[in-house]
């Protein structure tokens, strides 16, 4: 991909951005996690984790804080951990790095409804992102497709080959230029794809 050529300003809005849809196929690619302070609906806090391995499981790192799964790895950088989780007989997903233009789909569980959901759209571009849990050196990319509260941890899925290309994290509403401070988008989901994770990823499952 290439480098970073914007700096994210991270203003989350609403509960969602983009379009977004039930479906049966995140069901079957997705797992969801429910725990923390009781809503108004009385969900808890949601939020999704990949299936890896028998014994493992992938997720946003603030995801996996305010869940009951025990965590076997943190990323250093990036929002992301591993946590364990019994998968029974899992196929393990198969990860490549995608690039910027290139059209994905998004997999996880919406907050709203507890019911899995999906999201079609296009890898717009690499942008900065920094809070409690994402440094800025772990570079995100910008998507016009669907994310709502609770895919955070969710697949993000090459739509060429069906390999994984990354995890969900949030949503902002718009995006700056670093130099101009000029707009480029509004209303992306944000993910963080593969390059920036593999060498963890590999060494956070050996054992």
């Amino acid at each position: 991909m290439r480098h970073a050529v914007c700096l994210l300003a991270l203003l989350l809005c609403g509960c969602s951005v983009g379009k977004y849809e039930y479906s049966r196929e995140a069901e079957k690619r997705v797992d969801m996690t429910v725990t923390g302070i009781p809503t108004i609906l009385g969900l808890g806090t949601l939020g999704t984790t990949i299936p890896l391995t028998s014994k493992y499981s992938l997720t946003a790192a603030h995801v996996a804080k305010f869940s009951l799964y025990r965590v076997k790895s943190y990323h250093p950088e990036c929002d992301l951990a591993v946590v364990y989780h019994k998968n029974g007989n899992v196929t393990p997903p198969r990860f490549r790095n995608g690039h910027i233009g290139d059209k994905i789909n998004l997999y996880g569980y919406s907050f709203i409804s507890a019911l899995p959901v999906a999201s079609s759209g296009t890898n717009l571009v690499n942008t900065g992102l920094k809070n409690s849990w994402n440094k800025l050196s772990c570079v995100v990319v910008a998507t016009n497709a669907g994310v709502v509260k609770g895919m955070s941890g969710g697949a993000v899925y090459n739509a060429s080959d069906n390999s994984v290309g990354g995890v969900i994290v949030g949503y902002s509403d718009k995006i700056n230029d670093l130099k101009t401070g000029k707009l480029l988008y509004q209303h992306v989901g944000l993910y963080i794809p593969y390059s920036r994770f593999k060498a963890w990823l590999d060494d956070a499952i050996k054992s």
